[in-house]
């Protein structure tokens, strides 16, 4: 074997490769974001799962984008872990298809034309003519991207005609037979199979390689099997990397695709050769041809889905327990069997409620404390995380309230306090964006070593405590169920208003004097513009509060308005907060 058989080979791969991405992404972009949306409607049972798994595979030509897919939409929420396991089964149904296509090579045309046509060293070369012809003079981008889907194709079929015609020669040489009977052994032929496909991560490129190594006439059913089977282990390595710096559901995705095909080849290896050792199947030692590596590969696959598909639930346990439960994780979940009993349901609603209001606290106390101590890099990865786990609470909550009020009845009482979460959900989550906000202000600070005048630091230490006074009371206010501090914070609200008013004046007589740069003028009106969106998210949250009693006798909505606009009925209230804060000076 020279160095250009080695070339031809590992060109004819690279080809392969390249052809089957740009055939991959040019089919998403072509279907417009269709084959994501048909996969989040069409997953609510598990044969729908299976049906539309095989469809999209079929269609983008790749498992391993498929998996990829899946993890990215159990990671965003979009998706929930059962309704992964039966696209996964349909995706690796589906992705056996390459195989029968590339088959067609092995097509003994002779001089029949129709024949010759079919076989891919002259029609993938219409389809890059094509192709070509599309790109170059289409103008509409979908055309251009069918265009290029089929040049996509004539690559990939380009670099499955190279590997076979650097394989031809192998078949005239003893060492390579010797290698090839080494694969006899089945363990060592799922290990090599695993490994290749590991390493060049597209089990359909590995199949190819197979196909074009059985065109040599060395390769028998009994090396072919568990090297297929090995070849389906290894197509696992892009999941595997796809999931790392996920979320703990979207790993799952993962371990269910591993353990689907783990499972698959111990329980048929063991079934095959047990089977094989009572009848002794004559075939074993028969030369497998390219279409019967496709048929292999079909059947395994098809075998596989039959045999794992009942326990669909099973394999969702197995994900669970290999990807344990952290004690966070536990808690944030909702029961939909608690709707049955409503009363019970809010007040699981309540006490999550009561999680994502003190995980909304934390974040602003501890970037308030930056902005007042200086920069803490532990405190500032806590905020990014505390944010993202405040919106994943909105969501739970808001979809939970939403089916629960419009699917069961409800007492007056839960009606409204069902009322109140869904109306301070948002109010809770956007403070914790202001949180993230002025965590990413300190931040800037540090990293550009800004430092701000005495006055307006003195200004800083002024304006702070107050929003952290009038959130701590609105909060308090909202999980106490009371109403009594809810007449002071209209009051604070309108001095903190006051006091960025006055102070983002002050900074623009300081830039005008030189006293402070125009850069620092604009980290100094960011964290006041915080500083404002927090205090009225602080008074909506009381408002809330105010007219949902948990007597359940609601304020009239005029009366919440006027609550929220007077200067306060109690003008005495106004002068000590203007007092408390210094805001004359």
């Amino acid at each position: 074997m020279d160095i250009f058989m080695f070339v031809t080979l590992f060109g004819g791969l690279a080809f392969f490769l390249y052809g089957m991405n740009l055939l991959s992404e040019s089919l998403k972009k072509t279907a417009g974001g269709r084959l994501e949306k048909l996969l989040k409607k069409a997953t609510d049972n598990k044969f729908k799962g299976l049906a539309v798994g095989a469809i999209i595979t079929i269609a983008i030509q790749s498992s391993s984008a498929m998996t990829v897919m899946l993890v990215g939409f159990v990671n965003s929420g979009i998706m929930e872990l059962p309704q992964t396991v039966g696209v996964i089964f349909g995706s690796d149904i589906g992705t056996t298809l390459t195989a029968w296509i590339l088959s067609l090579a092995g097509i003994d045309s002779g001089d029949n034309i129709f024949l010759k046509l079919l076989k891919p060293s002259c029609f993938s070369l219409i389809f890059a003519l094509i192709g070509i012809a599309m790109t170059m003079i289409c103008k509409k981008q979908r055309r251009k991207d069918i265009g290029t889907m089929l040049i996509g194709f004539a690559i990939l079929m380009q670099g499955m005609t190279m590997m076979s015609a650097s394989m031809e020669p192998l078949k005239e040489m003893d060492g390579f037979v010797s290698l090839m009977t080494a694969f006899k052994n089945p363990l060592l032929g799922v290990l090599s199979g695993a490994v290749v496909t590991g390493i060049i991560q597209s089990s359909a490129a590995a199949i190819g390689i197979l196909q074009s190594i059985s065109m040599t006439g060395q390769l028998t059913y009994g090396m072919a099997i568990p090297l297929v089977m090995g070849a389906n282990i290894g197509t696992c390595m892009t999941a595997i990397l796809s999931s790392i710096g996920v979320n703990r559901d979207a790993k799952r995705v993962t371990v269910i695709h591993v353990t689907i095909k783990l499972l698959g080849t111990v329980i048929w290896l063991i079934v095959f050769y047990a089977v094989d050792a009572i009848f002794n199947f004559s075939f074993m030692d028969s030369q497998v041809n390219i279409v019967g590596v496709a048929a292999i590969h079909s059947i395994f696959n098809i075998a596989n889905t039959i045999l794992l598909f009942p326990f669909s639930k099973l394999l969702v346990k197995i994900a669970h327990l290999i990807v344990k439960e952290t004690a966070e994780e536990q808690d944030f979940k909702l029961d939909e069997r608690l709707m049955l009993t409503p009363a019970i349901a809010v007040g699981e609603c309540t006490t999550m409620m009561v999680k994502m209001v003190s995980k909304a606290r934390d974040g602003l106390d501890r970037s308030m404390g930056m902005l007042m101590n200086g920069y803490n890099a532990a405190d500032f990865e806590f905020i990014k995380k505390n944010e993202e786990k405040v919106d994943g609470y909105e969501d739970l909550l808001g979809s939970y309230l939403m089916k629960l009020t419009t699917t069961q009845h409800l007492s007056v009482e839960d009606k409204n306090r069902s009322s109140r979460i869904l109306q301070a959900i948002g109010e809770v989550e956007r403070i914790a964006d202001h949180a993230n906000y002025l965590s990413d202000s300190a931040e800037e600070i540090e990293n550009k070593h800004l430092e701000f005048s005495d006055a307006a630091r003195s200004e800083l230490n002024r304006v702070i405590p107050a929003v952290r006074d009038i959130y701590t009371m609105a909060l308090e206010c909202f999980l106490s169920d009371t109403a009594v501090n809810a007449e002071n914070i209209g009051p604070l609200r309108i001095v903190i208003s006051e006091m960025c008013d006055k102070f983002k004046a002050n900074h623009v007589e300081r830039l005008a004097a030189g006293i402070c740069t125009t850069e620092q003028g604009f980290v100094f009106n960011d964290i006041l513009y915080s500083c404002v969106r927090i205090a009225e998210h602080s008074l909506n949250i009381a408002a809330i509060a105010y007219r949902l009693k948990p007597s359940g006798t609601a304020v009239p909505d005029t009366y919440v308005h006027d609550f929220k606009q007077r200067k306060d009925k109690d003008e005495k209230k106004y002068k000590e907060y203007v007092k408390k804060y210094n805001v004359e000076s």
